[in-house]
């Protein structure tokens, strides 16, 4: 059993649902907000959670086994160093930092420190991604040919009325940070690394700092060709990912926020049978999806087992991806992929 504090009454609505799911893994034992009011609010909508304003009381705290960090963006950096000095186990919203650098410090951290921490990319479980991965271990899949994804959500002037959304210093970027994030994740654990990001970005939907639409060509170093399509100027909130395999394509289920959750479609592509498909599909489930199945990961594998939780390494992959869209956008050429120290924009790339 492990205590967790959250710290951050936002997304950490979410995450409070996802660790309730677990009674026999983790207990939420302090809301940490200096918001005092939101704070009591979702502390008071579980039996046994205190409040507290202070993150140095949370750290200081000997009962509190894990900090799960759900603050503003350009929090998480300072956030997750002092829990991890604090030794602490951390979990921390996306997007993890703001450049590669920060995400190699942290790196180091955790290193000195023998810590744990695992970044937030609850897209990658549920029945859909586990469907995907039965058919990929069956041998089913064969290479991957080419595929599209799709981040087309509504976001007005209502959603940027909070003062930190929408600007470099707040948000530390936009719609390739904040909302398209985690279906490009999505693609290294599918189709494994990037090769080279082409990027076409604009800000057209809303009067703010950051871009809120996106173009994307993508190939990855199995040779596949991925475009990817993001804006927040759509009517309604929709996501989607098709992949054509030599085995089949693939479509996900197309709700926003819970990508994975539901069965995603397969259909066989010859010599591949339907019938091969189907029975592996037969197999699958039921699993946990979300934050549930994030946190379940991570317990379980600090639990000694091989659990497929998200890598601090996975987090830096989806840095280093964000670092080359914005790096194309800026110069109007591909970049190729890994990128280290020798980056122009390892330091990040807010302007």
């Amino acid at each position: 059993m492990l205590n967790v504090a959250i710290i951050g009454a936002g997304v950490g609505t979410s995450h409070l649902a996802g660790f309730a799911e677990l009674p026999d893994s983790y207990t939420v034992k302090t809301i940490c907000d200096l918001d005092q009011e939101r704070g009591r609010a979702l502390a008071d909508t579980q039996p046994g959670i205190g409040y507290t304003a202070s993150m140095a009381k949370v750290l200081a705290d000997p009962d509190i086994d894990l900090v799960d960090i759900c603050l503003p963006p350009h929090l998480h950096f300072s956030a997750c160093m002092d829990a991890l000095e604090a030794g602490k186990k951390v979990i921390c919203e996306k997007p993890l930092v703001a450049s590669l650098r920060d995400a190699d410090r942290l790196a180091e951290k955790v290193g000195q420190t023998g810590g744990f921490l695992s970044p937030v990319f609850q897209y990658r479980f549920g029945l859909g991604t586990a469907q995907l991965r039965a058919l990929m271990d069956a041998g089913l899949a064969g290479r991957a040919y080419a595929g599209t994804l799709e981040t087309h959500w509504n976001r007005d002037a209502a959603y940027y009325a909070i003062p930190w959304r929408g600007t470099w210093a707040g948000e530390q970027g936009g719609a390739m940070l904040g909302h398209a994030i985690h279906i490009h994740d999505l693609l290294p654990m599918a189709l494994g690394p990037v090769d080279q990001v082409y990027a076409d970005l604009g800000t057209r939907v809303n009067e703010i700092e950051v871009e809120d639409c996106a173009a994307l060509s993508i190939r990855m170093k199995s040779g596949a060709l991925i475009t990817s399509s993001v804006t927040l100027g759509c009517a309604e909130d929709t996501s989607r990912m098709r992949l054509m395999f030599e085995g089949f394509t693939v479509e996900s289920d197309q709700a926003p926020y819970s990508l994975a959750n539901k069965a995603w479609r397969f259909v066989a592509r010859p010599p591949t049978e339907q019938s091969q498909i189907d029975q592996v599909l037969a197999d699958v489930g039921p699993v946990l999806s979300g934050y549930a199945g994030m946190f379940d990961a991570i317990k379980r594998k600090l639990d000694g087992e091989d659990a497929p939780y998200v890598t601090l390494d996975a987090g830096r992959q989806s840095l280093e991806f964000v670092t080359a869209a914005y790096g194309s956008a800026r110069s109007g050429l591909p970049v190729s992929l890994p990128l280290g120290p020798d980056h122009a924009m390892y330091d990040g790339w807010v302007p």
